[in-house]
């Protein structure tokens, strides 16, 4: 029996839709803050259209292409990076409440490269020399693979993986990481705790098109080799055992899941500090309204990850302009109520 066109036609179209809600996000966010430059302007700037005749296009000019392309490429890549991840890591341990904020893997990037700000300093010839940035987004990975390697094992008893004691070993790890980077910041002098600072609130304040450089490549790839965990992820909704016997090596699974996740989440802790939520909301938004195949939802988590992100970013920017709230902070107001509302409602697909 062949499948309704309707049917067939949904998916396509649902990321269609979030890929023209991406380009409107950009095209907003580039267009909004303390100088509002008008739409059809940004287009003509970044299309390289240049009008003599028209005012200020050379200060326009600087603002678009200097601080908020920069900053919007950073905030889509980290943005796809964290929703991914997140809808991975609920795939591999088979519950929509994982994520790598939750259950601690973001504070473990987050504490290794809070040691890479403090402590990264002292072995360099010049103590006022600024620390190379690509040493942030290797910390952060070691930091996001160790932890996450000391939570599945923790969890993983028998074969089995246990969300609820993945939950708890992840909150006693976030604590851990926290308390960490509580003594770095004893130590640290205040260049170094103004960056500390930056870590524990997350923003975007810092992109420069040197950060998109280093960041983006590592990225990338992990949003281009994620999907193609999608068919085992997919038989692991159905459990290991029966996972293995559909011809899926798990073990390859879970360290390519593992490894991936860490490569993208450390690389986003490290140019924009611990944004958390967003790896909930975006898997489990899509999971309600298109279902739970991961071959669309992995690439659907990118794109909404990265519009949820930007427009969080440009919300941040210009509520409080000239100056700007952290974006973490507008995270957590809103996954945190969103997070409550899922375990109000939670069935039997919640379970440990």
């Amino acid at each position: 029996m062949h499948q309704p066109l309707h049917t067939g036609l949904r998916k396509p179209i649902a990321l269609a839709v979030l890929a023209g809600l991406l380009l409107v996000t950009a095209l907003t966010a580039i267009s909004l803050g303390s100088i509002a430059i008008a739409p059809e302007r940004v287009l003509g700037i970044l299309s390289g259209m240049h009008n003599p005749g028209q005012t200020d296009w050379a200060r326009d000019a600087l603002v678009v292409m200097q601080i908020r392309l920069p900053r919007l490429l950073l905030g889509a890549s980290v943005g796809s990076a964290l929703a991914v991840s997140g809808a991975v890591m609920q795939g591999l341990f088979r519950n929509p409440l994982a994520d790598p904020g939750l259950i601690g893997v973001s504070s473990g990037a987050g504490f290794a490269a809070a040691a890479a700000i403090v402590l990264g300093g002292r072995f360099l010839p010049d103590s006022t020399a600024q620390l190379p940035f690509v040493i942030l987004p290797a910390a952060a990975f070691v930091g996001a693979l160790i932890s996450t390697l000391i939570l599945y094992a923790v969890a993983s008893r028998g074969g089995r993986t246990s969300m609820a004691v993945m939950l708890l070993a992840g909150i006693a790890f976030a604590a851990l990481a926290g308390a960490g980077t509580g003594w770095l910041s004893y130590i640290s002098d205040d260049r170094q705790l103004r960056d500390l600072t930056f870590w524990s609130m997350g923003s975007l304040g810092g992109a420069t098109w040197s950060k998109v450089a280093i960041v983006i490549p590592m990225i990338l790839p992990t949003l281009i080799a994620m999907p193609f965990l999608a068919h085992g992820l997919n038989a692991m909704a159905l459990g290991e055992a029966e996972a293995f016997h559909l011809g899926i090596n798990v073990q390859f699974l879970k360290r390519a899941a593992v490894l991936l996740v860490s490569i993208a989440v450390g690389a986003a802790v490290a140019c924009s500090g611990l944004i958390g939520f967003v790896g909930i909301i975006v898997p489990h938004l899509l999971r309600l309204s298109v279902g739970a195949n991961y071959r669309f939802l992995l690439p659907a988590s990118a794109l909404l990850g990265a519009s949820l992100l930007v427009l969080a970013d440009t919300f941040a920017r210009i509520i409080v302009a000239p100056s700007e709230l952290p974006i973490g902070i507008i995270t957590a107001t809103l996954g945190a109520p969103f997070f409550i509302w899922l375990l109000l409602r939670r069935g039997p697909e919640f379970a440990a």
